[in-house]
């Protein structure tokens, strides 16, 4: 797995139809997401062959959408919503590495799904990279720690939430006690502790 901060290219654009023969760089990209998610196991080389095809079917299955086996704009809005792809991976795994190396696994795993679940939540930017770069929304984006290399570990723990793992109850928040100076909060309803963090709703 890539370690290393990949440029968002073309993240925001809508992505091209892709079938079975498409072979392209948003083919990869379909790939990627669908392994992250367990749907295609095969080699990520770009090309929509019986495999892509198979996944993109058990896919479309699993969330509803017509099962044709190929990914139009509705297989991708789903898609997109449910997943994120290497650039958002790691943006992930360093905002775990940053704010939570050293908390027990669990509590990697949380802090990662605090972010997923601000991407799907009406309250914040509706993607990984609006969320964590979103002002004052993480220490560790603020001091600097977010550009550390991340380790094995916090990718695991960035995949796990991408792939539905939330030990938070749907957590949008979580603090350290012995650190928070804001007020505010205290007033959000806690859902656990894990660790030095509190997290809440």
């Amino acid at each position: 797995m890539a370690i290393g901060l990949l440029l968002p290219a073309g993240q925001a654009e809508a992505a091209p139809v892709l079938r079975w023969g498409s072979e392209s760089g948003d083919v990869w990209d379909l790939q990627f997401r669908l392994n992250l998610l367990g749907f295609y196991q095969g080699k990520l080389d770009g090309k929509f062959g019986s495999q892509t095809a198979a996944a993109v079917r058990w896919f479309q299955s699993h969330y509803g959408l017509s099962v044709d086996g190929i990914v139009g704009p509705r297989t991708w809005r789903m898609l997109k919503k449910v997943s994120v792809n290497q650039y958002e991976l790691d943006l992930l795994a360093r905002v775990v590495y940053g704010e939570a190396r050293g908390e027990p696994y669990v509590g990697q795993v949380a802090v990662a799904a605090v972010v997923m679940n601000r991407v799907q939540s009406p309250l914040f930017p509706n993607t990984v990279a609006g969320v964590v770069f979103q002002p004052r929304a993480f220490t560790a984006v603020d001091d600097g720690q977010f550009w550390l290399t991340p380790n094995r570990t916090a990718y695991r723990a960035a995949i796990e939430a991408v792939r539905g793992w939330d030990p938070t109850g749907g957590a949008l928040y979580y603090f350290n006690p012995q650190t928070a100076t804001s007020d505010w909060i205290w007033t959000r309803k806690q859902t656990m502790k894990v660790g030095k963090h509190v997290f809440a709703v």
